[in-house]
């Protein structure tokens, strides 16, 4: 279980990317995590994968604390970032190995879990090109991979399915619910509301560092759309 406990955050001392900010993602919780253009999203996500620090407040994942256990968090979750930066002088074969290797997994299991996604999203074939040849979406689903290879407890997105075909994001959603059906929590951000109406089973909206609605998906729409929901918010004072 995630905990995001009263978290606070500012870059310059004055403005709020974050304000106070309480969430828990359950297990087995896929959770739409949806807001304006600098409402705070990315800042969350990268406080919660320990990226960057927060000012005030606690994030706890199964009672480890990422100020405190640092290293015992980032064991549990996979984090992938709305930009796919990765070592573009390495081939995707020795990134994915890279990535196995950090996080100690044997032989078998990463042989297995590279095959499989890489078939499953088609780049296969090209794992021993350099990554430099890659497109954005060739990239993106190679984090994706990466994240996936170890069998985290907490998967972290940040808009994921930026830059993918419609056939990768389709399959991209049936690992999210297969994932969450074995007990992971996953928590994405996302500008795609109807993806969160659809998949999720919980959502909460930000704005201006404060989040301002949060629960069960079914529960925060009623018998309206999300994108209607998140229109009527963006525009009150």
């Amino acid at each position: 279980m995630l905990e995001i406990k009263d978290v606070s955050k500012s870059y310059d001392g004055i403005k709020q990317a974050c304000d106070h900010v309480s969430l828990t993602i359950e297990k087995g919780d896929l959770f739409g995590f949806i807001g304006h253009n600098g409402a705070g999203k990315t800042t969350l996500l990268k406080s919660i994968a320990g990226i960057i620090n927060f000012d005030s407040g606690e994030i706890l994942l199964d009672g480890f604390s990422i100020k405190k256990d640092p290293i015992e968090v980032k064991k549990l979750i996979a984090y992938i970032p709305d930009n796919p930066d990765i070592y573009e002088s390495l081939t995707g074969i020795q990134y994915l190995e890279f990535i196995a290797d950090v996080f100690k997994i044997d032989t078998d299991q990463r042989t297995r879990e590279v095959d499989k996604y890489a078939t499953m999203f088609e780049i296969l074939d090209v794992l021993n090109n350099p990554i430099s040849s890659y497109s954005h979406g060739m990239k993106q689903k190679l984090v994706i991979i990466s994240a996936l290879i170890h069998k985290p407890q907490l998967l972290l997105l940040d808009e994921p399915f930026v830059g993918l075909d419609p056939k990768a994001s389709f399959l991209l959603k049936e690992v999210f619910q297969d994932m969450c059906s074995q007990g992971v929590s996953i928590f994405f951000s996302t500008h795609v509301l109807e993806v969160v109406e659809k998949l999720c089973n919980k959502v909460a909206i930000i704005k201006q560092g404060k989040v301002v609605a949060h629960g069960m998906t079914q529960d925060i729409i009623a018998n309206e759309s999300l994108e209607n929901i998140f229109m009527e918010i963006a525009s009150e004072s």
